[in-house]
């Protein structure tokens, strides 16, 4: 083994996107220690078939590149996913004649549509890709951490390549949402993460998920497909994500709205996360309509950008009679608004269906911001006796929590949130690296207890 490689394409090429899985992308690369017992990290991404050590992730800041790069990228999605239908198609047909009708009318159509726009681009870009990256050459030995957002990628034929030339790959999961519980993404999504996850059961030489629980669920699942023998020849581990808000400017003003819902005595409860379906807002919106029946002044406020199959909870949020009165909603907050709305809110309050770690928690329970959310084992994995957990079967028993909360000035939670503790980004990052290292030399059995400490 020579040098650990760790991926960041799909942040490099949209770097102004600042979601879950960006933020982690860009912390973890930005954080990365050069050297871990004596081994190089080195940030890369794959471009066209090659690859590039990263210097400089973030945006040049120059418009029109900017926007060509961000259209470029979604051509080479788009390119990515006509490929894999191709390949579905090809691999269905028992016809040697439709097969190679098939191939005539991909190539056709890729040259036209795809290669030559992308070609044209990668031009232009040569231009402006010196000064955020720059050729590397691979080695047999290396371990390419696949740390992005691969589904998204189109470098899966030059994965593969790197692997036959010797690279070992390792892939970082954020969670199997998409797979068990389909129903709350598009048909399109599921499809693609379907896709991807089948492709990576079969590179993949090791795991390494964003919490304990993950973990498990990616071995139980890789071992259901492919059996015991393949999977205890590959190992699986886990690290635990960061909290600190990389983007907050001290300089930069916060919301003006957002600054006036927090003048007021009365209890600001905070839900941070994207609008979509698994995150469970018409629940929240149940339980705080209970706790305003009885009586409560309670506030609450809804910060996270616009998902997916969302229509029906932001018509019932806009048209709700507390809206601006006890219900806030904010879709574009910056990280300095972001930190302002944690370090003045009562509590936070997370009522999500399933997740793989839950990112607000931690990044309000580090800043002593209490929380409140569904009892599931991820957040009790993070939360341990922190937290004050609710039914996600029962709307009333979060509304319970809220108006106690409210009458006695007590969180309630076996401990103080005041005694949590939490790793930062700089550590999550070499955790990643020590984990994946330890692992190579070493494979660890899953263990399946869970720790409330990272």
């Amino acid at each position: 083994m020579t040098r650990l490689l760790v991926e960041c394409t799909h942040v490099f090429q949209h770097p102004k996107v600042n979601s879950g899985i960006q933020r982690v992308v860009r912390n973890v690369i930005n954080q990365l220690p050069e050297r871990v017992d004596g081994v190089e990290c080195i940030p890369v991404v794959m471009l066209n078939g090659k690859l590039y050590r990263v210097l400089k992730l973030g945006a040049l800041n120059i418009p029109f590149y900017d926007g060509l790069m961000t259209f470029g990228g979604r051509l080479g999605r788009l390119a990515h996913r006509f490929w894999q239908m191709h390949q579905r198609l090809h691999n269905r047909s028992n016809s040697r004649v439709i097969k190679r009708l098939l191939h005539v009318a991909y190539r056709v159509t890729a040259v036209s549509c795809f290669s030559i726009p992308l070609r044209l681009i990668e031009g232009i870009n040569q231009y402006q890709l010196p000064k955020r990256c720059s050729p590397l050459q691979h080695q047999a030995g290396d371990q390419l951490v696949l740390l992005d957002s691969s589904w998204h990628s189109d470098f899966f034929p030059f994965a593969e390549q790197l692997k036959r030339e010797g690279v070992g790959i390792v892939s970082v999961i954020y969670d199997l949402i998409p797979l068990t519980h389909p129903q709350f993404y598009d048909t399109r999504l599921v499809q693609v993460f379907t896709e991807w996850f089948n492709w990576i059961t079969q590179i993949a030489d090791g795991y390494v998920a964003i919490s304990a629980t993950v973990r498990d669920q990616v071995h139980d699942e890789v071992l259901r497909r492919l059996g015991p023998d393949k999977t205890g020849r590959l190992w699986f581990d886990y690290f635990h994500l960061g909290s600190e808000l990389d983007l907050s400017e001290v300089s930069a003003a916060v919301e003006p709205r957002l600054a006036r819902l927090f003048k007021t005595q009365d209890p600001v409860f905070l839900m941070v996360s994207t609008i979509e379906p698994r995150k469970n807002h018409d629940y929240l919106l149940d339980a705080f309509e209970r706790a305003w029946a009885s009586g409560s002044s309670a506030r609450l406020c809804i910060a996270g950008r616009i998902g997916w199959k969302c229509d029906a909870l932001l018509a019932r949020v806009r048209n709700h009679a507390e809206l601006n009165k006890r219900l806030f909603m904010f879709n574009d907050l910056s990280d300095t608004s972001l930190e302002h709305a944690y370090s003045h809110a009562s509590a936070l309050v997370f009522p999500s269906w399933v997740e793989g770690f839950g990112l607000p928690l931690v990044e309000a329970m580090q800043r002593g911001l209490p929380a409140m959310g569904s009892d599931i084992p991820i957040f009790r994995e993070i939360g341990g006796e922190f937290m004050a957990y609710f039914d996600l079967e029962e709307p009333q028993s979060l509304a319970d929590l809220v108006t106690e909360f409210e009458r006695t000035g007590q969180f309630p939670a076996v401990r103080n949130v005041a005694d949590w503790q939490w790793i930062g980004w700089r550590e999550a990052s070499a955790q990643l690296a020590e984990r994946t290292l330890r692992n190579l030399q070493e494979p660890a059995v899953p263990e399946r207890q869970h720790a409330n400490c990272p």
